[in-house]
């Protein structure tokens, strides 16, 4: 579950952060936790501008609307993370969402939802009584007293004709610590075997996209869209890695085979979190596709216990680096067509599909709608699994 890094404060002591001290002390204005209440709409809002609700910005940003109701921003309080608000603490729930639903409106109906003492009542009318359920929402990014922000605009309206007054123009949402407040810890935050467990823009930094000037948003915002692709997007991990296969004859029909996996575009490590994983394959197939024989495989990821304490191995690949794989594969006297093959698969939820089955073994102890909702949440994971790309290459003297 992601979290934020804290306050930019501790930034400002990394080198380089002279150049961006606008861009730094902005940003340490702009985020706390939870952000503060919009408070009442400004006199002469109407109801649509002064609405918190991501429909309504549709109105106006039907584009980008769309765009963010298909990314996983929409979703950071799907049925995996509401379960675990429903078994957590209130302290533990307001860490999480931080990132998950960082707006001090969402944490009152969060609070509200979940039976918490101080629990609030009905919210304002600028306030869906469900904007706690929609995840980073559009306000939680660009709204803040109800005064809108956001990057420079090409061709900005006069300000006559702006709705909700205009916005005030930043280039802070052009640089790649606005994604850091969500995806890197403090260097006090916590870790596994010593690893920040959320530390990717410190990945980036360290990384030669930074010194070029490839920021978050160039890779994961391409054109300013709100989609963030990451690795639950087939097109996004093939855009990370190359993959490589090759063959020797070896004499009396057996081959010398190799099988490579490298990040070559990924501005961070692939992938950067414990959550998913992903699996190279090497193997042996016949002319119909199945496979005859696993020559090989590897598993790319940081695999921990599901309370994730304990590391067990780590095998991301940081920019530039490479597993390789390797074997003999023997073919049979009939073998047209047969070709030897590396398949990648990702799981992107592998460590929360390990939890979700871990914690039905407690689920005596649990309501029957915290149950229902454990079990969707691990359907939607599962669900998540798919097949990036394979690479062939014939063993028989063909293609």
């Amino acid at each position: 579950m992601a979290v934020a890094g804290g306050a930019l404060a501790w930034w400002a002591l990394q080198p380089g952060a002279a150049k961006d001290e606008a861009t730094a002390a902005f940003l340490d204005r702009f985020w706390s936790h939870p952000v503060p209440a919009q408070g009442p709409p400004p006199e002469g809002y109407t109801p649509l501008e002064a609405s918190l609700d991501p429909e309504d910005c549709r109105s106006c940003h039907p584009d980008r609307f769309a765009e963010w109701d298909a990314s996983l921003h929409s979703e950071t309080m799907g049925a995996g993370v509401w379960w675990q608000f429903r078994v957590k603490s209130p302290e533990q729930v307001k860490e999480c969402a931080r990132c998950h639903a960082p707006m001090a409106e969402q944490l009152a109906l969060t609070g509200r939802d979940l039976d918490w003492e101080d629990g609030g009542g009905a919210p304002p009318e600028h306030v869906p009584a469900d904007l706690h359920r929609k995840g980073l929402v559009c306000a939680a990014c660009h709204v803040r007293g109800h005064k809108r922000f956001g990057p420079p605009a090409e061709d900005p309206l006069p300000a006559e004709r702006a709705p909700h007054d205009g916005f005030v123009a930043t280039e802070a949402y052009r640089s790649s610590r606005f994604c850091a407040e969500c995806h890197q810890f403090p260097e006090d935050g916590p870790k596994l075997n010593g690893k920040l467990r959320e530390d990717t823009y410190e990945e980036w930094r360290a990384s030669r996209y930074a010194e070029e000037g490839v920021t978050c948003q160039s890779c994961h915002m391409p054109d300013q869209e709100h989609r963030w692709k990451g690795i639950h997007d087939p097109g996004m991990v093939r855009e990370a890695v190359t993959v490589d296969v090759g063959a020797e004859e070896a004499g009396d029909g057996a081959y010398r085979v190799t099988g490579k996996v490298a990040n070559t575009g990924a501005g961070h490590k692939f992938p950067t979190y414990l959550t998913p994983k992903v699996y190279a394959r090497l193997v042996l197939e016949d002319a119909d596709g199945e496979v005859r024989e696993e020559l090989d495989r590897a598993v790319i990821g940081w695999g921990a216990d599901v309370e994730m304490k304990e590391e067990r191995f780590d095998t991301r690949l940081s920019p530039g680096e490479a597993v390789r794989l390797q074997s003999e594969a023997r073919l049979p006297e009939e073998a047209a067509g047969w070709r030897v093959a590396l398949h990648l698969d990702v799981a992107p939820q592998e460590h929360y599909e390990r939890l979700f089955r871990h914690m039905f073994e407690q689920a005596d102890k649990m309501s029957a709608e915290t149950v229902d909702t454990l079990e969707q949440a691990l359907k939607e994971a599962v669900a998540t699994r798919f097949r990036a790309l394979s690479e062939r290459m014939p063993l028989d003297g063909e293609g």
